[in-house]
């Protein structure tokens, strides 16, 4: 009997992003509070004679092959001889946007797949497969609330929890090159570590946790901090951009009325949610 399965492949915001230094292999360095958020892509997965991949919604710049869920399937296969499924990713997420959109989808779609084919493989072995694939992948499987250090790939679990809060997501049409990001950036530890700084209030966050690479983007792309300002001047208590960009997000009190983010920024990709 053929078997469909659906997944919901969920996006994250990066709290605070510190880049500490740059590693002789090229890489940085960074330290960073990655949290789950419920703005989610749509996988499915069902048995057919032959394998296809079929990618709706929100159009990506890329071939069908190059896709992450692709690569994940393709990491699970013996012999690269990939399993008669087909796959349909519906895309919500905005691609270039610094939400984990696509790492999400990858260890969604490795999940899934080695559930299915009855693998005996471990929560952390697929961590292993899918930090290959990019280092913030492999936080999609237990997908909490953690410390990441390294690369992004070092996590360590944190008791955090901004439920009752309104989030607000703005992701202008702008492409922010993560090479071009770090290039621009100054490594520097904090005085002060995320971790301590995310245990006080998010009142306090504003004035204390930074993303660094906020002013070498907002120089280039000034549309971006325009944004930031916005939210800010809208009443909320914390905002930011997530990664390298380019969406911003904020944090809303949940009784303060939120205006038409639709009228506000007509050309870019709006959301919000309780959570």
């Amino acid at each position: 009997m053929s078997k469909t399965i659906v997944r919901h492949p969920n996006a994250k915001i990066n709290l605070g992003l510190n880049i500490v230094r740059r590693r002789s292999d090229g890489y940085h360095d960074i330290e960073t509070v990655f949290y789950p958020i419920p703005l989610t892509d749509t996988l499915t997965i069902e048995d057919a004679d032959a394998f296809s991949f079929t990618q709706t919604g929100t159009p990506l710049d890329c071939r069908s092959e190059d896709n992450l869920v692709v690569r994940a399937i393709k990491a699970l296969a013996a012999d690269d001889e990939l399993p008669r499924l087909r796959v349909t990713l519906e895309k919500h997420i905005p691609s270039g946007a610094g939400l984990g959109g696509g790492s999400s989808d990858a260890a969604a779609a490795m999940c899934a797949v080695a559930n299915h084919m009855n693998l005996p493989l471990t929560p952390t072995d697929i961590e292993q497969k899918l930090a290959t694939l990019g280092a913030d992948c492999p936080f999609f499987v237990r997908n909490r609330p953690v410390f990441a250090t390294g690369t992004g790939n070092v996590f360590t679990p944190i008791e955090l929890s901004l439920s009752g809060w309104k989030l607000v997501l703005v992701k202008p049409d702008i492409h922010v090159a993560t090479r071009e990001a770090y290039a621009m950036v100054k490594p520097a530890r904090p005085a002060t570590s995320l971790t301590e700084i995310i245990r006080r209030p998010v009142a306090e966050w504003q004035n204390l946790m930074a993303n660094d690479f906020e002013p070498s983007v907002f120089m280039r792309h000034p549309e971006i901090g325009e944004i930031k300002q916005s939210l800010l001047q809208l009443g909320a208590t914390y905002t930011s951009m997530s990664g390298s960009g380019s969406a911003v997000f904020a944090l809303f009190e949940n009784d303060t009325p939120l205006p038409d983010l639709n009228g506000l920024f007509p050309e870019a990709f709006t959301w919000q949610a309780e959570l």
